[in-house]
């Protein structure tokens, strides 16, 4: 049970100096409770009550939002031309038997996301300037899509991560980071296993418990309201909002627990022990999502691939890797260093490949898996070697649009990613023509 905070007894001094609305709240009292419910938010996102079937004929569409976020060689990346008539560079060369299924971008970025790394957890938010000391960030794409129609899966949305427990893609409404799933088997545990009677009861009794524990929160963030002055207010108005979404969402979580869930074939995931073996765990999370948006589990996935925190990465057929992903990635232009990781490159696009093959190899009726589901893969990085965060790298498959095509760019006036993100949007039946940064949807893709 959470302890009632002591309240003070009048107004605080005008004067004093503003504090965070994370230090605010330890200063109220309830430092482990209102903090802590934001962790909590990404467990019990995944979660939500059933909506109504898909009309008769209807297919589900969904998105898997990928990040490398040390990026890929530029000069190997991009290809020559722009159009349906481009010339493939080494990567795209790769992937040429999908080359109808995806479409190139070059000169595209997010305006004012600067900082270098730190920009990777701004890769579906484009939230301005993750560098400076005063940065907050905002809700990312997939959490956005997630509140409007997570609703029709058990599972609104998974944030998942290769080397990484802590960065993510993802972000709440109130822009708190969601602690990505780095174990494939967990999750792939949750998605299809079903629990016995007694471990369902004891699943809902957690979740009652949970909601006993926001109705406490609740009831202090209204007495907090009483005694702030208007800015403060204004910040834990924002978290109170939060706190009564995670509420409805822990509600929605009981129903889907009485639920079976999808029956698949594929064994429980082996999650390769070593993060030096990267290239297998990339491979196993695609095969995750795959299998979560085949049984409509969800139709929301993101997917952080830290080569920062990587080692030096084993496994490579034919490979001989001798120092860290990190350190690659700052080649100072020396071959040596530009080779293997042209290497790690070349393995990326053929993972890529196989996602694609694999998708498109799952039929949904007249369509398959890759025409209902829109991959973005790239990164906050265009050049990690200079840690320059323009002319980001971005492969955009699947989803029903009209693919096969380079749009090039201004590459030194770059156009706005976002606007993609609007594209997606709206392919998704959502009628916004906003987000972020955005000045529109996204110049010359099509819809089919």
């Amino acid at each position: 049970m959470i302890a009632k905070p002591s309240l003070p007894s009048g107004p605080f001094i005008a004067n004093r100096r503003p504090l965070s609305r994370r230090h605010f709240l330890k200063g109220a009292g309830v430092a482990l409770s209102l903090p802590l419910l934001d962790v909590m938010a990404p467990r019990f996102t995944r979660a939500a009550t059933a909506a109504a079937p898909l009309a008769p004929g209807a297919k589900p569409r969904r998105m898997f939002a990928i990040c490398n976020n040390l990026g890929l060689l530029p000069d190997q990346f991009f290809p020559n031309g722009g159009g349906r008539d481009y010339k493939d560079s080494l990567y795209t060369a790769l992937l040429k038997e999908h080359r109808n299924d995806f479409t190139v971008f070059s000169g595209v970025s997010h305006p004012n996301v600067d900082g270098g790394h730190p920009a990777d957890v701004c890769f579906l938010t484009c939230a301005p300037h993750p560098g400076s000391g005063s940065f907050r960030n905002t809700i990312s794409l997939d959490q956005h899509i997630a509140e409007r129609i997570g609703i029709m899966t058990r599972f609104p949305s998974l944030t998942l991560a290769v080397n990484t427990r802590s960065r993510s893609l993802s972000c709440t409404g109130t822009g708190v980071a969601i602690p990505p799933e780095d174990k494939a088997a967990e999750v792939f545990k949750q998605l299809f296993i079903q629990g016995t009677p007694e471990q369902v009861a004891a699943e809902i009794k957690k979740l009652d418990k949970g909601r006993s524990i926001l109705d406490t929160v609740a009831g202090q963030a209204k007495d907090l309201e009483r005694t702030v002055g208007a800015r403060d207010r204004e910040r834990l108005d924002q978290y109170y909002s939060s706190v009564r979404d995670l509420e409805n969402r822990l509600k929605a979580s009981r129903g889907w627990e009485q639920k079976p869930k999808p029956v698949v074939e594929a064994p429980i995931p082996v999650d390769p022990a070593s993060p030096a073996q990267y290239m297998e765990k990339v491979k196993v999370m695609y095969d995750l999502a795959r299998l979560a948006f085949a049984t409509d589990s969800t139709r929301c996935i993101t997917l952080m691939l830290d080569s920062v925190s990587t080692p030096v990465v084993e496994g490579l057929a034919g490979a001989n890797i001798t120092e860290s992903y990190h350190n690659l990635s700052h080649h100072g232009k020396a071959e040596d260093k530009r080779g293997q990781l042209t290497t790690l490159d070349t393995w990326h696009m053929k993972r890529l490949a196989g996602l694609y093959a694999d998708f498109k190899a799952v039929k949904e009726g007249e369509q398959t898996l890759l025409d209902g589901t829109m991959v973005i893969y790239g990164s906050n990085f265009g050049d990690a070697n200079k840690h320059v965060t323009t002319n980001m790298p971005i492969l955009f498959a699947g989803g029903g649009f009209k693919h096969g095509q380079h749009l090039a760019f201004d590459t030194e006036r770059n156009y706005p990613l976002p606007n993609l993100f609007v594209s997606m949007l709206q392919r998704l039946g959502l009628e916004e023509d906003k987000y972020g940064s955005s000045t529109g949807t996204m110049r010359g893709l099509e819809m089919t």
